[in-house]
């Protein structure tokens, strides 16, 4: 199946900030502010949601602010025969990894996780490679965000004139 790319116009880019700036910013409010009807809004929303270029409204949590002030970066390496699903598996069953993807390079998978401390780092740690299928990990620990996950200015960079 080929993928189908959404593109954004001035309108959808300005919808997208508007709801990143204000998550819980109601449909007619935003109609409001973008001087536009608010089946129009519905629309793009609805438009921006089905195929995939906006994929959801939830809360935006800050693992710090829950008591897990240290974040890392981990790159595995893994036993081919298991296979990237399989370990994908194992990592989802730990809920102090935040994401994890496949790479190229030396690694195979590259995981963001959290912990509490560095000694609870190495908890997480071992409880990731704790699985036969993953060979290795290489850790780095993140000591501060220059620039959190952000999706604003790629939305305007799409946008199409």
């Amino acid at each position: 199946m080929t993928e189908q790319f959404v593109q954004l116009d001035e309108l959808d880019a300005h919808l997208v900030e508007l709801l990143a700036a204000e998550p819980r910013i109601g449909v007619l409010e935003l109609s409001r502010r973008l001087s536009v009807a608010r089946g129009t809004v519905q629309a793009r929303l609805d438009k921006l949601t089905t195929r995939g270029a906006i994929k959801g409204f939830g809360p935006e949590v800050v693992p710090a602010m829950i008591g897990f002030g240290v974040m890392s970066f981990v790159t595995l390496e893994i036993s081919q025969r298991y296979g990237h699903d399989a370990v994908a598996s194992h990592l989802a069953e730990i809920p102090e990894v935040l994401e994890a993807h496949t790479i190229t390079g030396s690694g195979d998978i590259l995981c963001r996780i959290v912990a509490r401390s560095n000694a609870d780092l190495q908890r997480v740690i071992d409880k990731i490679v704790g699985y036969e299928g993953i060979r290795r990990a290489h850790t780095i620990i993140a000591l501060a965000e220059l620039i959190p996950y952000r999706t604003v200015p790629l939305t305007k960079a799409a946008t199409v004139i």
